[in-house]
């Protein structure tokens, strides 16, 4: 039997979702391009993979300024056209560029290479040296101009998303981008409580640690049991409690189905008590892993 033998018809069952604080439903099982556009030869394979997950449901794709110095961008607004619309994009802006003209000229920027007039969710990819303040000073007017139509932050700490909640317009973020996944579970003992009680999701980038989790045996064989995949299991993990977002990066069309089949993933009780034997939750407060 395959890995994909049993799942149910991924191309039409609906994706789990998330809930934003704006009352948005967005899928739980997104699209990362964190490598892609590094190499051009490989732009049409990845902006196909792309295409085949927006196939699939998985219609929310994460990318970057940063990613390939804006290619993969550029190998994003090849998977999205003809079907923007249906496809809820987000973006990041460098610290560096996260200024009260300068985010606006970045945004821009971005908007060029990925051939669309609007980003559905731009964030701010980490802290820097630029006051927060000024930062969603730019967001707003970027969301009043109509060129974003919400504003996020990533690799944010508790700390700093007290001190963005402290300011006037702090509130209208919409989520926080931070590294987690079975192996790093350290936002689990304040971050992730914190926001729950603000009711924003998290979105979680490297979901199955950049492949480190596809060769843990404990893990293999948990999911060996329950007929899935080391990935798969991984990934259902995350979505199990509606407020995670999870946007694995693949330009294999196999592993994107592998992907997608992971909603269909049963967990038990068993399971997740073996899981969490293999890979305990923090003990105490630890600080945020980034990559």
């Amino acid at each position: 039997m395959g890995i994909l033998d049993g799942m149910p018809n991924t191309a039409t069952a609906d994706p789990p979702s998330v809930l934003l604080p704006d009352g948005t439903r967005v899928p739980a099982l997104g699209l990362g391009t964190w490598t892609m556009g590094e190499d051009r030869s490989r732009a049409q394979q990845e902006a196909a993979a792309l295409s085949l997950g927006l196939d699939l449901g998985m219609t929310l794709v994460d990318t970057a300024e940063m990613y390939a110095d804006g290619h993969a961008e550029e190998v994003v607004a090849r998977a999205i056209a003809g079907r923007r619309d249906r496809v809820f994009v987000v973006s990041k802006v460098y610290p560096h560029n996260a200024g009260r003209k300068s985010a606006i000229s970045a945004c821009e920027r971005s908007l060029r290479r990925l051939s669309t007039d609007r980003l559905d969710l731009y964030l701010l990819h980490w802290r820097g040296s630029i006051p927060l303040a000024e930062t969603v000073g730019a967001f707003e007017r970027l969301r009043a101009d109509g060129k974003i139509l919400r504003w996020g932050v990533s690799n944010f700490d508790t700390v700093d998303m007290r001190e963005l909640f402290e300011l006037p317009e702090g509130r209208h973020c919409a989520t926080n981008q931070v590294l987690y996944h079975l192996a790093e579970r350290g936002i689990e003992w304040e971050l992730l409580p914190w926001m729950r009680e603000q009711h924003m999701p998290v979105m979680a980038y490297s979901p199955l640690g950049q492949g480190v989790l596809l060769r843990k045996s404990k893990l293999a064989a948990i999911a060996s049991r329950v007929g899935a995949t080391t990935a798969q299991v991984a990934l259902r993990w995350l979505l199990r409690t509606r407020d995670v977002i999870a946007i694995p990066e693949s330009a294999d069309p196999l592993h994107v189905r592998v992907n997608r089949a992971a909603a269909a993933v049963q967990l038990d009780a068993r399971s997740l008590r073996e899981i969490d034997a293999a890979f305990p939750p923090p003990k105490g407060p630890t600080t945020l892993a980034v990559i």
